[in-house]
């Protein structure tokens, strides 16, 4: 089944409390893909400028990640971000940023690419979401991402992208500000009154909540020991999401399919963030997904209530 990916391909410089890592490679659609690898091939659609000093051919190696869709642009700097961590992950502060090549003309979308069915717009202007959703032939499924620029200063052509797209993944934030909310579910909720299928509500080291307009189904994030670096998370949980949706074929309002692909984005997101960039992503294997998954599984699912009173009460007589 084709996923499709269009976003961010950046050079990050990211500081943390174990350590600092320059020039390394990011971006929301470079983390997305090497994600959703893992589940289907993953057709990107990105550009960088000459100035880019990453073999991307290279880093996705062994991965069926299409690049018929990478554009190097002459003359023109590549995406930069620079973002420190403090002792809490969630407290993320943006350092620096270049936009460069993200605010010239979008990549062209190629021929082939056109018949994708499913299809992740990754953070970026929602005129561009719009624009590469225009050439289009027919997807089944389109999810897109946002952020707090474009909630405050977009908000009519997020709307329009909105009223288009079967889900949207945002944080909690992100969530209250488009909203006015302070409740997520009834943010979410708020969110769903477009039309869309399905919100995701993003909360950090406090999980994730799927709201639908029949359902609601809250995961903990994995227990992960080792955070070292949290950037990319947000875009490798939505690769592990999307591409397990894909892997299963599934409609976006297909329930059961949705909790999978909730629980598999969210073990993704748990090997991102125990290595700087991309070098534990690149190394996870399928059965590593799994196990992982399985433990999380276990750890969801075992608790039941204990009888009024307490399990030991003694029987009234």
């Amino acid at each position: 089944m084709t996923l499709l990916v269009t976003g961010s391909i950046g050079i990050d410089s990211v500081r943390t409390p174990y350590g600092v890592r320059e020039e390394c490679l990011g971006g929301s659609s470079v983390y997305f893909a090497m994600a959703a690898s893992l589940f289907v091939p993953v057709r990107l659609v990105g550009v960088v400028g000459d100035d880019c000093p990453f073999n991307l051919r290279r880093v996705f190696a062994g991965r069926l990640v299409d690049l018929a869709g990478l554009e190097v642009r002459p003359g023109s700097r590549t995406f930069r971000w620079a973002g420190s961590y403090g002792a809490n992950p969630n407290d993320r502060t943006t350092d620096a940023i270049e936009l460069n090549v993200l605010a010239e003309e979008p990549p062209r979308l190629p021929e082939a690419f056109r018949d994708s069915r499913y299809v992740f717009l990754a953070n970026t202007h929602p005129a561009l979401q719009l624009r590469l959703l225009d050439e289009l032939a027919q997807p089944a499924c389109v999810v897109a991402d946002t952020m707090n620029c474009w909630i405050e200063n977009e908000p009519a052509a997020l709307e329009r992208l909105l009223s288009r797209v079967n889900g949207l993944v945002l944080n909690d934030s992100e969530a209250r500000l488009l909203t006015g909310k302070d409740n997520l579910v009834s943010a979410a909720r708020e969110v769903l009154q477009r039309g869309l299928a399905f919100v995701v509500v993003k909360k950090g080291e406090h999980g994730s909540v799927l709201v639908t307009p029949e359902a609601l189904f809250a995961l903990p994030a994995y227990p992960t020991e080792d955070v070292v670096d949290p950037t990319g998370a947000g875009d490798s949980f939505a690769g592990g999401l999307l591409g397990q949706l894909a892997r299963a074929n599934a409609s976006p309002r297909q329930l059961p399919a949705l909790k999978t692909a909730l629980a598999y984005g969210t073990v993704v997101a748990s090997f991102t963030i125990e290595a700087f960039s991309l070098d534990r992503l690149q190394t996870v294997t399928p059965g590593e997904l799994d196990e992982r998954l399985a433990q999380l599984h276990a750890m969801t699912a075992s608790w039941q209530a204990e009888p009024a009173g307490g399990g030991n009460a003694e029987p009234k007589t």
